[in-house]
Order: structure tokens, then sequence, then C-alpha cells
């Protein structure tokens, strides 16, 4: 079962997560929520299609101008508290590094804190043992934040990705967060080239089998746009794709930017598998 604030999720139970960046650059949107009431209005759509979680983040990650703490705490802090206010039942995730944010967000009323560049900063796992938060443990082959990788190489890139993100997660259940409530990615397109966030991909049930809860962060990546050969705007086919491959290997928790069309993909999936009753079965019955 995963824990996360007031809400559980059974094993087999897939979960979106909606992604709301605060941020003036960012690769996807180029800063459409960056305003509190498109932000706002952004939160509502995404909880009408199925989102249970939100994901809420105050700096791109890739390289750009400098946030500091401060900045980033200001772009978050004080919207993490009115998406609380105004959707009390929403698992509120905070996309941050930073462990000065992370308590922040924590005080506003945040309940995940989804740590993307591999715990590059240790005290974060602390912060969320002593609120009480969930974390994501990710793969960023021990990237600095805001780089890419250049001729990264791994002997074996799944070996890494599980020694990281389970030592990661077991610290993490160490400082005292509730193991009910920490989750592992493996991190598509941080520290690795496409061929890596292919092949982690195509082995993720190696991560499933570890028994922690999975997440994936596939949407609209350079990997997917490198593969297909499509700009940022031209990959929710291949994302889809994608996301249906995770959620056949065991994937639980997707973060996304399109929540309706990966609601259906993850519910015909669980349907395939057996996991979910189709919503009308009439054919050949009348």
């Amino acid at each position: 079962m995963l824990r996360l604030g007031q809400r559980t999720f059974e094993a087999h139970e897939p979960v979106i997560m909606a992604i709301v960046n605060r941020t003036p650059d960012s690769f996807y949107d180029r800063g459409a929520t960056f305003r509190d009431e498109p932000a706002l209005a952004r939160v509502a759509q995404a909880v009408e299609e199925g989102a249970a979680i939100i994901d809420i983040g105050g700096v791109k990650a890739g390289p750009g101008e400098e946030v500091t703490a401060e900045e980033e705490a200001r772009r978050t802090v004080g919207f993490v508290a009115e998406v609380r206010r105004r959707f009390p039942d929403v698992v509120i995730s905070v996309d941050t590094w930073r462990h000065e944010v992370g308590e922040a967000v924590c005080e506003a009323g945040a309940d995940l804190l989804n740590d993307a560049w591999g715990g590059v900063d240790p005290a974060l796992a602390e912060v969320a043992a002593r609120y009480g938060a969930g974390l994501v443990c990710t793969h960023a082959g021990g990237a600095e934040p805001r780089t890419r990788p250049h001729r990264v190489e791994y002997p074996d890139v799944m070996a890494d990705v599980l020694a990281v993100t389970v030592g990661l997660a077991e610290r993490a259940v160490a400082l005292g967060v509730d193991r009910e409530s920490v989750l592992i990615d493996p991190g598509h397109d941080f520290g690795k080239n496409t061929r890596h966030s292919l092949e982690a991909t195509r082995r993720l049930d190696e991560m499933v089998a570890t028994g922690w809860p999975v997440l994936v962060s596939l949407s609209n990546k350079d990997f997917v746009g490198e593969t297909l050969d499509r700009p940022v705007k031209e990959r929710l086919i291949g994302t889809l794709a994608t996301t249906a491959v995770s959620a056949w290997l065991g994937a639980q928790v997707y973060r996304v930017h399109e929540v309706a069309q990966t609601r259906q993909v993850l519910d015909m999936v669980a349907s395939i598998a057996g996991h979910r009753p189709p919503a009308v079965a009439r054919r050949g019955l009348a």
C-alpha cells in the first residue's frame, strides 16, 4: 500500500501526478502556469480529469537563469497553501532538491517531496521525516541539479538505478520517513542518454521487483523526442506508448502533463491486466 497525505493507494492502483510548473521558462508550457490564476485553473482541471497528486515545481529542470532557494520558495510556498485550502483531499507534491524549500512547503501543507536530483541535498530526506511527508528517491546518475548529461556511461544502467534508488529509499526509512510513503524513480533523461532511458523503461520490472512503489516521469521528455524525432509539442503519442509499457511492467505513479489521455491509457492497461473491470460491458450480452 502507498500512503501519501490523507490518501492510500492499493498496490495495483495506478496514480496520476499532474505537473504544475510555477516557472516562467518551463520546457513544455513556457510559463503558462507561472501566474496564480492559470495555475489554480490547471490544478482544478487536473483533479477533475483524475489526478490524485499535484506536483508543483519552482525551478525548471534544465539549465537557465539562476533561481535561488528564496525565489524558489516564493514561487511555491504560497501556492501550496492555496492549493491545500481549495483542494483539501488532493496530495500535494513539490519538486525540489533543496531542504530549505522542502521545509517551507511542508509547513504550508505539502505531503510529498519529489527529489528529482537523487539526494544531492541529504538534508531533504531529514525534512521529509520530520514533517511526516513522503519522498521520491530518484536516480540522476550523480548529476548536479539543472545540468544536462554529457557522454555519460554505465556498465549496467539498471544496476546503477537500483543501487542508488533503493539506497536512498532505505536511508529515508532509517531517518524516519514512513516506508509506505517512499517511492523510487528511474529518472528518465536525468544523467542518462536516450538509450539509457529506453533500457530503464524496458527493465522497469526490475525496479518493481524491489517492492518499492515506482514513479515514472515520462511526459514529453527528450528520450521520447529523440526516439521518434519529434519536437516537444509532438511527443504525446510516444509518451502514452511508454506509459502503457510502464504500466504493464508495474509502475504505479505517473508524472504527466496530459492527465485525461494518461487516465485512459492506465485504465485500459489495468483492465487488460485484470485489475479493473470494463466501465461498460454490453457487447454480446443483449
